[in-house]
C-alpha cells in the first residue's frame, strides 16, 4: 500500500509500505477515503532533521473499517468512521473525564512510530475508544465538514471552551488558518457577540466574515494590540483563541485580553517558555488549552454538521489525490491554500 513519508524538511514522498494489519486484538484497520494536511504538519516540513527511515504523516482521516481485532465490540467491517488525531483506549481515568489526548495508553497518529492518515490504510489502536462511527455513507456530500471533526473543528471548539467563550462576550482569534477559522465558527456557535479575526490574507478574511467574524485586524504586534483595544473601548476582549503557536502570537493574545479574561491556546508551541507570562499574571488572565480531545466533542458537533448549521468543510480550498500530496504541502507552505483535502 502507499503512504506519505517525510524524510527531512521539504522532502515529502508517497511510497510503498507494508500493508496495514491487525497487531493487537483491540485494533482495527481503516481503508482511508479522505485525509488532509494540517497546519501543524508544516512545522516539520520547515524544520525536520534528515531521517533515514522517515516519518509517516497525517493525523486526520475518514474511511471504512476494513478489518477488526477479535476484541473490538462497537463496530464492524464496512462501518464509515472518523479518526480523531489521537488514539485512546476510552477506559482510562482521563478518557472517562473527556480528555482522550491524555490517555495513559494513547498517542498521536503520524507521530513517532505511529502510522499516519495520509495513506491508503492504517492500523487504529484501541478502535473502540478511538474511532467514531458516522451515520452516513462514505461518499456523503458533507464529507469535507465531517472530516474536520477529526481535528480542526474540534480544536477550534476546544480553544473557544478554554477561552471561556459564551453569550454576549467579545472574542479575538489569533491565526487565520483552518483552526482559527473553525474557532470563528465555534465562537459564533457559543453565542459570542463580537468576534475579531486577526489575519491579513484576503481569502481567509472573506471566509472568516462568512463564518461570523464581526471585525478584522490586519496589523501585527503592538499595532494589532492597539487596534483590538480600540475596537473594545480600550478594554480588550473577554476571550482569545491562540491558534498559531509562536511567541509573538502568544504575546499578542495576552496583550489583547482584558483583565480577568482568558486565552485558549491550541497552536502547537514552538518554544518551551510562554511569552506574556508576566502580563498574564498581573492582569489575572487565565491561560488554558492544549491538544484538543476532539473525540469528546464529536457527539456535540456532529448534529450541527449533519443539519448544515455549521460548514467547517469550507476551509478546504484544494483537493489532491494521494500521489499529489507533496504538491499539497507546497501549496499550504506557500500560503496558496488554506487546507488541502486528500481523496484516496
Amino acid at each position: 500500500m502507499r503512504a506519505t513519508i517525510m524524510y527531512r524538511a521539504g522532502d515529502v514522498r508517497v511510497e510503498n509500505v507494508p500493508d496495514a494489519r491487525i497487531v493487537e486484538p483491540t485494533d482495527a484497520v481503516v481503508a482511508v477515503s479522505r485525509a488532509c494536511i494540517c497546519g501543524s504538519d508544516l512545522w516539520p516540513y520547515k524544520s525536520m532533521e534528515p531521517s533515514a527511515t522517515g516519518r509517516r504523516m497525517g493525523h486526520e482521516a475518514i474511511g471504512v473499517v476494513a478489518d477488526v481485532g477479535r476484541d473490538v465490540r462497537t463496530m464492524k467491517r464496512g462501518a464509515v468512521v472518523v479518526m480523531p488525531f489521537a488514539f485512546s483506549d476510552g477506559t482510562c481515568v482521563f478518557c472517562r473525564e473527556g480528555l482522550q489526548t491524555s490517555c495513559v495508553r494513547g498517542g498521536f497518529f503520524g507521530f513517532a512510530e505511529n502510522e499516519g492518515g495520509q495513506s491508503e490504510a492504517l492500523r487504529i489502536p484501541y478502535a473502540d475508544g478511538t474511532l467514531f462511527v458516522l451515520p452516513v455513507g462514505k461518499d456523503d456530500a458533507q464529507m469535507p465538514s465531517l472530516l474536520t471533526l477529526s481535528d480542526v473543528m474540534g480544536t477550534g471548539h476546544h480553544a473557544a471552551l478554554a477561552a471561556k467563550v459564551g453569550p454576549g462576550k467579545s472574542v479575538a482569534v489569533v491565526g487565520d488558518g483552518a483552526v482559527g477559522l473553525c474557532g470563528v465558527i465555534a465562537a459564533r456557535r457559543l453565542g459570542a457577540e463580537q468576534i475579531v479575526m486577526l489575519g491579513r490574507h484576503a481569502d481567509r478574511i472573506a471566509l472568516a466574515r462568512e463564518f461570523g467574524a464581526t471585525d478584522i485586524v490586519s496589523e501585527r504586534g503592538e499595532a494589532a494590540i492597539a487596534r483590538v483595544r480600540e475596537l473594545t473601548h480600550g478594554e480588550g476582549v473577554h476571550s482569545v483563541l491562540e491558534c498559531v503557536g509562536l511567541a509573538d502570537s502568544m504575546a499578542t493574545a495576552i496583550g489583547i485580553a482584558r483583565p480577568g479574561g482568558a486565552v485558549g491556546r491550541v497552536g502547537v508551541p514552538q518554544e518551551e517558555t510562554m511569552a506574556g507570562s508576566q502580563p498574564a499574571f498581573y492582569q489575572n488572565i487565565t491561560v488554558s488549552g492544549g491538544p484538543a480531545p476532539v473525540r469528546a466533542y464529536i457527539d456535540e458537533l456532529l448534529p450541527d454538521v449533519l443539519e448544515g448549521k455549521i460548514e467547517p468543510g469550507r476551509v478546504f480550498d484544494r483537493v489532491v489525490g494521494l500521489d499529489q500530496v507533496p504538491e499539497g504541502y507546497r501549496a499550504m507552505d506557500e500560503r496558496k491554500s488554506i487546507k488541502v483535502m486528500i481523496e484516496v
